[in-house]
């Protein structure tokens, strides 16, 4: 079986390249031809998630997986949210997106916190999803230099680092993506 996966995030890819089984042949946007930023342009996690493997499936007709991420603050009514990526503007700068929450969240005694990816996975003209949370706290300041994205301020429940700062093993354990994925793999193996 080969999928596509349409992450144009190299990180994401080789986060999950590592828990694909080895009989799925993963593909890249870059192994088809894609070479555009596939539109993002729905309100939910979800919606999002759903856009870009519906995408990839009109256009270029592979069956493939696509997915979105949010990281929704208690504090902050759940912001950034499906705005995550741009959460402190268009050029998708992780430094900023980090800086901007940690100074929205300045002063706040709640710092509860949970990470939300959704899977959409288009086979056979067939659409599922799958949903990862991982709930943990917004740190008061970056730690580590390992992940991507807010990685240096999330730590994990019952953890007492962060994302940032646990080897990628560790993190695909308990991480978001790593339960969806777990899901997506367990879905594909009984198809």
């Amino acid at each position: 079986m080969q999928l596509v996966f349409a992450t144009n995030n190299l990180n994401k890819l080789t986060e999950v390249q590592r828990l694909i089984p080895s009989h799925i042949k993963l593909l890249s946007l870059k192994d088809i031809g894609c070479e555009v930023d596939i539109p993002e342009t729905q309100n939910t996690i979800e919606g999002n998630a759903i856009q870009k493997a519906e995408h990839i499936k009109t256009k270029y007709g592979y069956d493939c997986f696509a997915d979105d991420t949010g990281l929704e603050v208690e504090a902050l009514n759940g912001e950034p949210g499906v705005f995550s990526a741009r959460y402190a503007g268009e050029q998708r700068h992780a430094e900023d997106n980090m800086n901007l929450l940690l100074d929205n969240l300045h002063k706040k005694t709640n710092r509860n916190a949970q990470f939300k990816t959704v899977i959409a996975l288009h086979l056979n003209n067939d659409l599922k999803t799958f949903t990862g949370i991982c709930k943990g706290e917004i740190t008061q300041e970056k730690h580590g230099d390992k992940g991507f994205g807010y990685d240096p301020i999330f730590k994990a429940e019952g953890y007492t680092k962060t994302f940032a700062e646990i080897a990628l093993e560790e993190k695909n354990k308990v991480s978001h993506r790593g339960k969806a994925i777990q899901q997506l793999v367990a879905f594909l193996s009984n198809y």
